[in-house]
């Protein structure tokens, strides 16, 4: 599978963007569907994650309550709605994809596929 994340841009604090994920060459309902970001000077963090159906989502602590991950398989593409930014949410946003014949699991880590990232840059 191939992801093209897009969306990201220049927001005041406060605001919100959509992120999107489109896969390729690859039904994505095949895959669990994730968010990650790496800020400048830190490690790359999991964010948020779907289950193949939708059925299941997980958010990290910090965007729990602000961002929202939701996928539509018949567009093949995967969003993350982030409302309430802040400064400190600035970062290059990835998507990433995991082969898995569950739906119900989510997992922050071990991710096979990933977008080239989007930038998302929050003024304070």
């Amino acid at each position: 599978v191939q992801l093209q994340a897009s969306g990201g841009g220049l927001v005041q604090a406060g605001g919100s963007l959509r992120l999107s994920c489109a896969a390729s060459r690859s039904p994505v309902s095949s895959y669990v569907m994730g968010w990650f970001r790496r800020a400048p000077g830190k490690e790359r963090e999991f964010v948020a994650g779907i289950s193949r159906s939708g059925f299941q989502t997980f958010h990290a602590e910090s965007v729990k309550g602000r961002f929202a991950i939701s996928r539509d398989n018949s567009k093949n593409t995967v969003y993350l709605q982030m409302n309430s930014l802040k400064p400190e949410d600035t970062a290059v946003y990835y998507c990433a994809a995991q082969r898995s014949f569950s739906d119900v699991r989510v997992p922050t880590r071990g991710y096979d596929y990933w977008g080239q990232g989007t930038q998302v840059t929050v003024s304070s």
